[in-house]
């Protein structure tokens, strides 16, 4: 069982680097586009990903809340646990960019890719903390009609464990009179943190209803978006726990 599981996480493997070599110069030559124009064609990735991924490991997803989806750009509050999210979200919600760590630009063609993205990337080195560039960047953004995915608690958190949600996003979503849209998944139960091997199942997805950001406290918004995500994390785990 293991020898086959690791045949086919290479054989995914091998398939999603191909895929990412072959989609990037795309949207390099995508520069001059608008960046949604230039996102959609960076998505193309995510959209041959996902079905290599089911192909290959048998990895497939259902969602619950697509009526949630507003027609208009929002913040969403992600829980991360794996790469997974990073390309699922793409082929879930309209085009997005991420806030992340700016050294992540400078991995070889994956970097190439975020870079041609246009990300809200966190540069430490500079006076501007990373909450007062999260904000001007993500006004700009949102401004251009793209989405701003954030996951709040800063990195990859394995299944089943949490670490403090940071305010950062409800922040932006405030001050760029927009909703926040809080999403729940758990990928990292077949598709583990930093993992290798992948095993197969389906992941389950829930999109929240937009919680308003008109006067409200970025702390107290990000708590109604960390309990919402955390509660279905464990209504999830406890039906799995019966079955």
């Amino acid at each position: 069982m293991i020898v086959i599981q690791t045949i086919r996480s290479l054989l995914f493997e091998i398939g999603r680097i191909f895929i990412i070599i072959l989609v990037v110069p795309f949207g390099l030559l995508a520069l001059p586009l608008h960046p949604v124009k230039r996102s959609r064609i960076l998505g193309w990735c995510a959209h041959l990903v996902i079905p290599w991924l089911r192909f290959t490991c048998g990895i497939s997803h259902r969602i619950d809340g697509l009526n949630n989806i507003p027609n208009r750009p929002c913040v969403l509050l992600v829980k991360h646990q794996s790469a997974w999210e990073t390309f699922a979200l793409q082929t879930i919600f309209p085009p997005q960019t991420w806030v992340l760590k700016k050294e992540l630009l400078y991995i070889p063609v994956f970097g190439w890719g975020l870079w041609a993205s246009r990300p809200i990337a966190i540069d430490r080195s500079t006076k501007l903390n990373a909450l007062d560039q999260v904000v001007v960047q993500g006004i700009r953004v949102l401004a251009e009609g793209r989405w701003v995915v954030v996951f709040p608690e800063g990195t990859r958190v394995p299944y089943g464990q949490k670490k403090k949600y940071n305010a950062g996003g409800a922040k932006l979503a405030i001050e760029a009179g927009v909703p926040i849209i809080p999403v729940a998944h758990n990928a990292g139960r077949l598709w583990g943190k930093r993992s290798f091997l992948k095993s197969p199942g389906v992941i389950n997805v829930a999109i929240g209803q937009p919680i308003m950001t008109d006067a409200e406290n970025p702390r107290e918004l990000t708590r109604q978006a960390e309990n919402w995500i955390e509660n279905k994390l464990k209504e999830w785990a406890k039906q799995a726990g019966s079955l």
